[in-house]
């Protein structure tokens, strides 16, 4: 398994990225996760998106951070938010997701951020047995999300 950094609307990412809202479409029954993300927001050395390509070269995993201060939405200063977090249903329970979230959090803190936001939904128990796994722990809720009742959101310190 390869993992390389790609920009956010390589071919690649917005292939994974079709899959994931495909998924949360069909978890939450709303089109998919309404926030609102720029590729420059992914650009090193404000934030990071990679993608972890099998032995074919296929594309399977992704996910991403991005830097985040003290804003409307409930971000503090140093945050870096983890976005876009997906493994496709026939590779997972690999460690990919694993793989993919130490990287992300290594980059984060070399960039100097000082801790690692997401927020995540009470319908996707794998995400939340990662992060709980991970040291993540239950946080304020912040982003576009913050007054749904699904919404869940952790915090780790870098």
């Amino acid at each position: 398994m390869l993992i390389h950094p790609v920009p956010f609307d390589h071919p690649d990412a917005v292939k994974l990225n079709g899959e994931v809202q495909a998924e949360y479409d069909v978890r939450y029954g709303d089109g998919g996760d309404a926030t609102l993300l720029d590729p420059a927001d992914f650009r090193p050395p404000n934030g990071l998106y990679l993608i972890a390509y099998d032995v074919d070269g296929t594309p399977v995993a992704t996910g991403g951070w991005r830097s985040r201060d003290k804003n409307a939405e409930g971000n503090e200063d140093g945050d870096a938010e983890l976005k876009r977090m997906f493994v496709v249903a026939g590779m997972r329970g690999r460690g990919l997701a694993r793989r993919i979230l130490a990287a992300l959090e290594e980059d984060a803190r070399a960039a100097g951020r000082v801790r690692m936001v997401l927020e995540t939904g009470t319908k996707q128990p794998e995400a939340v047995a990662l992060y709980a796994s991970s040291g993540y722990e239950p946080c304020e809720k912040f982003g576009y999300y913050r007054f749904h009742d699904d919404s869940l959101c952790y915090a780790k310190p870098l």
